[in-house]
């Protein structure tokens, strides 16, 4: 039986997996690292609102399932003076010094590698820092208007996201980088496919091949309607793409990309984790994903979620789906859970 680790390697290789990989299983995520602690600070429910290093709004009212920007906030009024009104976090001044991270990477040597990939979190894509400093409706307009204060400002951001890498790598040198950017809505992309390769493909292009080429795995997460840029993703050196929504047609997009970049999602978050949620219907979405998407392989059953915390309404489902994933490496791979 191979342990966790390989069988995702091996998922996400084209290799020989003996099972399904069960959602996060292979992954272990350490949180608060330096660079997040920083610009981040601490985060949780009812907290009052916070002020990033970015000068960004961020509310996480009590109840709710995570923390939002401030939709009525704005650092950017008008994109003409972003270079005045922004100031970019120094991550190299101020994440750099060894005994920062020394608490971190003994927590990181804690994690077993032979078993699991130790994982690093990069929240707060270029997409989404741009509307965390003006807001969506301005972002969009910008896109359409000012495509060219866009991309510069889109190549400052990603040198901020690039130098953050670079130290989570230098310090710590994970296994896998768990970065975040939703690109559209359940149907459709937030901008057109030509805007979306003109301003942010080139940055992620940039900044992803440095980690790429370090031996990382680039997971990103996007749970979206991403299908009109799949094939670019891949030019982006993303190896998996985390929160395949089932509304993009995988199938079509795992024989098209041959293996070129993993899926990792597939279930109906209003089936699995909402309020009508029922234990049979999440064990029959989990049989219809992988009926549907296993065989081509590259593909692992999963919440469609950026984390591996569970899920949020139906709270038992995530370790039902897990269950149901066994069940369906032993109909369909000939997997025996009692090894």
């Amino acid at each position: 039986m191979l342990s966790k680790r390989d069988n995702f390697l091996e998922t996400i290789r084209g290799g020989n997996p003996d099972r399904f990989v069960k959602q996060y299983e292979f992954l272990d995520l350490v949180i608060g690292d330096p660079v997040n602690f920083y610009v981040r600070g601490k985060r949780y429910p009812g907290m009052e609102p916070n002020i990033d290093r970015w000068g960004c709004r961020t509310l996480w009212p009590e109840g709710e399932p995570g923390a939002i920007p401030d939709p009525t906030f704005r650092v950017i009024e008008d994109i003409e003076d972003w270079k005045d009104v922004v100031k970019v976090p120094d991550l190299i001044a101020n994440c750099n010094a060894a005994d920062l991270w020394e608490p971190y990477i003994a927590r990181c040597e804690e994690v077993d590698r032979e078993d699991k990939m130790l994982a690093m979190f990069a929240p707060t894509g270029i997409f989404e820092r741009m509307h965390n400093l003006m807001g969506f409706e301005e972002t969009f307009i910008n896109l359409m208007e000012e495509p060219e204060l866009m991309a510069e400002l889109a190549e400052a951001i990603a040198d901020y996201r690039l130098d953050g890498f670079k130290l989570m790598i230098e310090h710590v040198h994970p296994d896998v980088l768990l970065a975040h950017d939703d690109w559209g809505t359940k149907t459709q992309l937030f901008f057109p496919p030509d805007i979306w390769r003109e301003v942010y493909k080139p940055q992620y292009e940039r900044i992803y091949r440095y980690v790429h080429d370090q031996g990382v795995v680039v997971i990103h997460h996007s749970d979206s309607f991403n299908e009109p840029i799949v094939k670019d993703m891949i030019d982006c050196h993303i190896d998996m793409w985390q929160g395949a929504l089932a509304t993009n047609d995988i199938v079509k997009l795992q024989k098209e990309t041959g293996g070129k970049i993993a899926f990792m999602g597939g279930l109906e978050t209003n089936i699995v984790d909402s309020v009508s949620s029922t234990e049979e219907g999440v064990r029959e979405e989990v049989r219809r994903a992988c009926r549907t998407y296993g065989p081509q392989g590259y593909f692992i059953p999963s919440v469609t979620y950026g984390d591996p915390f569970g899920t949020i309404v139906y709270k038992e489902a995530y370790e039902i789906i897990n269950d149901e994933i066994d069940r369906m490496s032993e109909e369909m791979l000939g997997y025996s859970r009692q090894h």
